[in-house]
């Protein structure tokens, strides 16, 4: 769910007593691990919470210090560190209007702390699917429930936005540019759109997609300077999102 907002620099906002102390316990240590490929990018892991009567599921990156992102997600967006990044689901006809209080309670309940990211959907994020390429890792939850093409007219674009989304969390092992980590954005974007249009959807997304990119920082050199398709880390990015999003749109538009 996109709509970035300004991070907190000292963490999430405090969370209020009434939605405190929500029930999670671990059902996954980690995403698979990346195939043929050394250690180095942050790994993410599968939880589960019962919150209001429903059975639901994130997935929280723990990202620690020297980690940077570039997102649109509705908490924490933008450009800068960040020490996780959180993938929440959240039940269909979503009530709320506070979505980035909601993820800072669920970043407090599992004891996050720090400037985050957060992201929410309201697909199965138990479904996630995944694509290595070259050290790149991406992670994909996809839902076309509610889909279409970006330049849609205007009574398309009046459509109300629901958490029904495709998001997108890409780690590298390598640092980018601030022009490359926005480049890196862009990359997944495309990367995206070809990989729905292969699955044989007639759209460019949803509403609500949103994309976090995470890198380390640069240090005197400045970090890699391109994440274009034809760049050497861009074209990973792409194959890997591309990879990923194919898998997750092929069941789930066979079951919408």
């Amino acid at each position: 769910m996109g709509g970035a907002r300004q991070p907190r620099e000292d963490g999430p906002p405090p969370v209020p007593p009434s939605h405190q102390g929500c029930a999670i316990r671990s059902v996954r240590v980690q995403l698979p691990a990346r195939r043929g490929e050394p250690g180095g990018e942050p790994r993410g892991e599968l939880r589960d919470r019962h919150e209001d009567g429903h059975h639901l599921h994130h997935l929280v990156w723990r990202l620690g210090p020297g980690v940077r992102v570039c997102s649109s997600a509705v908490l924490g967006g933008g450009i800068g560190p960040r020490a996780w990044i959180l993938n929440a689901q959240v039940p269909g006809g979503y009530p709320r209007l506070d979505p980035d209080r909601h993820l800072a309670e669920i970043a407090a309940a599992e004891g996050l702390t720090g400037p985050g990211a957060g992201l929410m959907t309201a697909a199965d994020v138990a479904a996630y699917t995944t694509g290595h390429d070259g050290g790149v890792t991406a992670t994909v939850t996809t839902g076309l429930g509610v889909r279409g093409w970006a330049a849609a007219p205007d009574a398309e674009a009046a459509i109300p936005h629901r958490p029904g989304t495709i998001n997108i969390v890409v780690t590298l092992p390598v640092a980018l540019s601030d022009a490359a980590l926005v480049n890196a954005v862009a990359t997944a974007t495309e990367a995206k759109v070809q990989a729905l249009l292969d699955a044989g959807l007639d759209c460019s997304g949803t509403p609500t997609d949103a994309v976090c990119v995470a890198a380390p920082e640069p240090g005197p050199d400045g970090g890699e300077p391109f994440a274009g398709p034809r760049s050497t880390w861009g074209a990973r990015i792409a194959r890997a999102v591309h990879t990923a999003v194919l898998a997750g749109a092929r069941p789930a538009r066979d079951l919408s």
